[in-house]
């Protein structure tokens, strides 16, 4: 078999298997009306039927921002084409996610040196077809799949400007559209269906004020930034254009709390949850139950409370709410008090220990969130007698997800110092820490944009530097 079957043959065979594990995962675990996908659903529909981008406020379409509009748009494509249907956006999400895996490949390629790019590639393609983590978000009409796809496609035209900057800056100057240019506009794309998307051309940002610090570099680092700023403000503008006409403001993106006109924006509360919360099980018990059921203080750990006193203090504050459902300012104002005082008497434990917590939490989990699975391990002899089922299934998403992320680790160490390395490490520091520090609920789906680098890291452990020789040279 000559080299080109044999990636050929690969390729083909990754990519059948792939299929295979989405459409399971789209057949036997749909996430039907999970979290967020009615609303996405509705906004999509009455965009594509009524002309307006907005959904019912009292018995009245009106026209929002609460969303971006990128996957609501993804999503009025497949329904133009397909009917409301959500195993139709499934299934065009799968094709999607392959797609992905191809650009995974492409990255794991210009990371790796020349001889063994082929290797790379196949590993890749292996590596993110067999994936559940990302598989399982095709079943699931949220946003994570094409995110993905967008981050994936960005961080490639960064690695390319990297390349071509280092090779040739005034070939890379001679271009029509620069990397830097093309990146910056995906990127905007990636930001109309997730805001925090520009967090990769931060991150590039910051690898860059490094690599040209000098001052005879810096006319090429202020090409670079203005480049991928222009880029990225291309897709927005229309946005931003349409919130001025129809909503009276200016906004690129979406509001930072994705609330309605008027909606009440709990920062208080939140300030307090930030100083103890860290497992995505107490998310449960806090935060997505606030202004719909009752938050009973019996329910909450222990390690919410400092002392007797401030556990009957946080009862006084949840008892109003209690009866009515309904958060006033007055709480919002006692939970941030007791934030503030909070964090005073630990600020290690506030700025550090919690945010730390977050991101062990966010990076070592099963990712069993849109699974019939409860995800709980211990105490382990009596889940196991309770459903050995779902241990067995925790346990073994638990442990694959850690081989990725081995794997990772080992590539990561293997490529070190090659042209982009910097980048893609920068991107999974960023975002790590902007989940840990800004956002409030500590979810495991807000790092599987991270999923392209870590499968293109992983893939360095499998390319060696000399083709097999049991491989023909043709």
């Amino acid at each position: 078999m000559t080299y080109k079957a044999w990636m050929r043959s690969n390729a083909a065979l990754a990519v059948l298997t792939g299929l295979a594990l989405r459409i399971f995962f789209v057949l036997r675990f749909p996430a039907l009306g999970s979290g967020d996908s009615p609303f996405y659903i509705q906004l999509a529909w009455n965009w594509l039927k009524n002309g307006v981008y907005g959904a019912a406020v009292g018995g009245r379409l009106t026209p929002l921002d609460t969303r971006a509009p990128g996957y609501p748009a993804f999503l009025a494509a497949v329904f133009a084409l397909a009917g409301k249907s959500e195993r139709a956006v499934m299934l065009a999400q799968v094709a999607v996610d392959l797609a992905t895996c191809f650009v995974i490949a492409l990255i794991a390629a210009r990371l790796a040196p020349e001889k063994s790019r082929g290797q790379a590639m196949i590993a890749a393609l292996w590596l993110g077809a067999l994936c559940p983590f990302t598989a399982n978000y095709t079943a699931v009409v949220l946003t994570e799949t094409l995110v993905t796809f967008l981050t994936a496609l960005a961080l490639l035209l960064l690695l390319q400007a990297y390349s071509a900057d280092s090779a040739s800056p005034d070939a890379a100057a001679s271009r029509t559209f620069s990397p830097w240019f093309l990146a910056g506009v995906v990127t905007g794309l990636g930001a109309l269906v997730r805001p925090e998307t520009p967090l990769l051309l931060l991150a590039a940002g910051l690898v860059l004020l490094w690599r040209w610090r000098r001052p005879a570099e810096w006319p090429k680092l202020a090409r670079a930034a203005v480049l991928m700023a222009v880029g990225l403000l291309l897709p927005l503008l229309p946005w931003a254009a349409r919130n001025w006409r129809a909503l009276h403001e200016v906004q690129f993106l979406a509001p930072r709390y994705a609330n309605l006109p008027g909606e009440f924006v709990p920062l208080g509360f939140n300030a307090w949850t930030q100083t103890w919360l860290w497992r995505y099980g107490d998310v449960y018990l806090t935060l997505w139950k606030l202004e719909d059921e009752p938050i009973p203080p019996e329910s909450l750990p222990p390690r919410a409370f400092d002392s007797a006193q401030e556990r009957s203090r946080v009862a006084a504050l949840l008892a109003p709410y209690n009866d009515s459902l309904t958060g006033t300012p007055a709480m919002d104002r006692g939970f941030a008090e007791l934030a503030r005082q909070r964090t005073a008497r630990h600020p290690l434990r506030t700025w550090m220990e919690v945010p730390l917590l977050r991101c062990f939490a966010m990076w070592f989990t099963p990712r069993i969130e849109l699974l019939p699975f409860s995800g709980q391990i211990f105490p382990l002899r009596s889940e196991w007698e309770y459903d050995r089922e779902d241990l067995t299934i925790t346990l073994l998403l638990g442990f694959i997800n850690c081989v990725y992320l081995a794997l990772a680790a080992a590539g990561a160490w293997i490529a070190r110092g090659r042209c982009g390395w910097a980048l893609l490490i920068a991107f999974l520091l960023v975002r790590t820490l902007f989940f840990a520090y800004f956002i409030e609920a500590p979810e495991p789906r807000y790092l599987l944009e991270c999923f392209p680098v870590v499968i293109a890291f992983a893939a360095q452990a499998f390319a060696r530097r000399t083709q097999l020789s049991s491989i023909g040279s043709g």
